[in-house]
């Protein structure tokens, strides 16, 4: 897996790292490895659709869907109203873990709340996948890609 120097500086600029936090940066392989995938995700779409729910606070409901540009950064003007960190705090893993999400054999998360039965509150299950830009709306896309160019989040 070779990362070319250009794409190192792209990011070194993107995160605003010193040649000090760059070095450390690169010295990680775990980095490498997010970055050489990152370029088959940029054109696509990650989708978290919730599957089963039950009690949950933030009053998700099964087909409720979150969506992702392809660096991870969630459209917020696609998704419910209400963001709840610990549902979505386990899609990073499944996202970067080496595999196409559309080809595991498990893709579903949950959220971090156990639930009532074991002394949680409520409990929300999501599937995972990835779609092209294309299926989504596009009108929603472009605003969330102008954005990233002008550094909006």
């Amino acid at each position: 897996m070779k990362v070319s120097e250009d794409v190192w500086k792209f990011y070194q600029q993107q995160l605003g790292y010193s040649e000090e936090e760059m070095e450390k940066f690169r010295e990680d392989p775990r980095s490498g490895d997010i970055v050489f995938k990152t370029p088959a995700l940029l054109n696509k779409t990650i989708v978290l659709e919730v599957v089963d729910s039950h009690g949950c606070n933030s009053q998700y409901k099964v087909g409720d869907k979150f969506y992702f540009d392809g660096a991870g950064n969630l459209l917020t003007e696609l998704c419910p109203k209400r963001i709840c960190s610990g549902a979505l705090h386990s899609m990073r893993e499944l996202l970067y873990g080496g595999m196409d999400p559309n080809e595991m054999r498990f893709k579903r998360i949950g959220c971090v709340d156990v639930g009532v039965n074991c002394g949680g509150w409520g409990h929300i299950v999501m599937e995972l996948r990835v779609e092209e830009h294309k299926r989504i709306s596009c009108r929603c896309l472009a605003s969330a890609d102008r954005n990233a160019e002008h550094g909006d989040s």
